[in-house]
């Protein structure tokens, strides 16, 4: 790609769940960040062109090149899609030379009605989302869409615990009787410290396509006096590594904090067999609840671009335009196998009987609100990396999470 999308992409998430507040919710800033990139080529050097570079975070053409990538070389496990439609007999003017600069995967023709924007939104979400977030009238003369989907299984799933396991502090324990708790292997857990809000807690499950391609979801809590955007930019933050399966930076050696209980953590001790090489193993698990978040977001405040978008698109159509309007709707489910139903089961067996030495055990307790970001793998069999490597697809805040169910993802 010619830019870097991780900056720019995080920088509009933390302007984008800003609008929405600290309340539960899940959004995709890439989603409404990808339609602003569709119309940067669109917009000449008047004052729309600077204000759509700047909710953009970079100039116009390395956008419209990066959405191109994305759009054009979908993610296996995110199905994406994007759309350009204008009433019949209106919208043949403007711009031939625009109009071939849009991703070969845009879908361009005449407006449809309701009921065809409410099939496109089902088609392209696997029917996660029913209807389409704007209602159209006779006064919409073009509209631009995007979507973004993905459904996957955990590659190694959750077990089930106690509630109470999130902590006597948590006021969640009094609502909810299981939770999840993380595997012996296959999920990434963290204590980090230094991060801008000071120390924080990480959990990372994933999932992988058959060519090596994955989903990581990382969750990441911090002091509960900590604001929900400060969160959100430390969890954007450690997701630019999270597809590489790399620790984060900072994180801490569990013999370096004193045993006992903090408010996001319980560290002991115990004697045990182990291989460690130093004699000192290091154990993690993390508690966290179910949760699922629906959500529709008014797109229509300045600093995330959607104004000097319409202006751009309206030149490049040759369209008088009035006014507009931008949408957003999403939802989210997580859950012990993923965000479908699966199961793997799995068996480790040890060769010999190893030496004595002592092991340290840390808790992670996501018990208050947290923030959630689902970060895209793209590493390729010859070990380069795809244009969807490290690219933040969907983000969330959670502080109203559910009952574990077998039935439920």
């Amino acid at each position: 790609m010619t830019t870097d999308l991780h900056g720019p992409l995080a920088a509009y998430a933390a302007r984008l769940h800003a609008t929405i507040g600290d309340r539960h919710h899940v959004a995709s800033p890439l989603g409404a960040w990808l339609l602003l990139a569709v119309c940067a080529t669109a917009a000449d050097s008047d004052p729309a062109a600077e204000d759509l570079a700047r909710a953009l975070g970079t100039d116009l053409a390395s956008a419209a090149e990066v959405a191109r990538t994305l759009l054009d070389a979908p993610h296996p496990l995110v199905a994406c899609a994007t759309a350009l439609w204008h009433r019949a007999g209106q919208g043949g003017g403007g711009s031939a030379g625009w109009r071939a600069t849009l991703p070969a995967t845009t879908e361009v023709g005449a407006l449809p009605d309701q009921a065809g924007l409410d099939a496109w939104a089902r088609a392209h979400t696997d029917g996660l989302i029913d209807t389409f977030p704007l209602k159209v009238g006779p006064d919409v003369v073009f509209a631009l869409a995007s979507a973004l989907a993905t459904r996957i299984s955990w590659a190694t799933p959750f077990d089930a615990a106690d509630a109470r396991a999130l902590g006597a502090g948590s006021a969640w324990t009094r609502r909810l009787r299981q939770v999840l708790r993380s595997p012996s292997q296959g999920h990434r857990c963290a204590i980090v410290s230094g991060t801008p809000v000071g120390d924080a807690i990480v959990h990372a499950a994933s999932a992988q396509s058959s060519d090596g391609a994955g989903l990581v979801v990382l969750s990441v809590a911090a002091a509960p006096q900590v604001s929900p955007a400060e969160v959100l930019a430390v969890a954007y933050d450690l997701s630019a590594g999270a597809a590489d399966g790399t620790p984060p930076a900072g994180s801490r050696s569990l013999f370096d904090l004193p045993l006992g209980e903090t408010p996001l953590w319980t560290l002991s001790e115990e004697r045990v067999r182990t291989r460690a090489r130093d004699g000192r193993e290091e154990r993690h698990t993390a508690v966290l609840p179910c949760w699922s978040a629906r959500g529709e977001h008014d797109l229509s405040a300045p600093e995330l671009g959607f104004p000097a978008a319409t202006v751009a698109l309206a030149g490049a159509l040759a369209q008088p335009v009035r006014g507009f309007e931008a949408r957003q709707t999403a939802l989210a489910r997580y859950g012990r196998y993923g965000f479908e139903a699966a199961a793997v089961t799995g068996m480790f067996g040890l060769v010999s009987l190893p030496p004595e030495g002592v092991a340290r055990t840390a808790e992670l307790r996501f018990g208050h609100p947290y923030a959630v970001v689902a970060v895209a793998s793209d590493a390729r069999p010859d070990g380069t990396a795809g244009p969807w490597h490290g690219v933040p697809v969907f983000s969330a805040w959670i502080t109203d999470p559910e009952e574990l169910s077998d039935s439920a993802t």
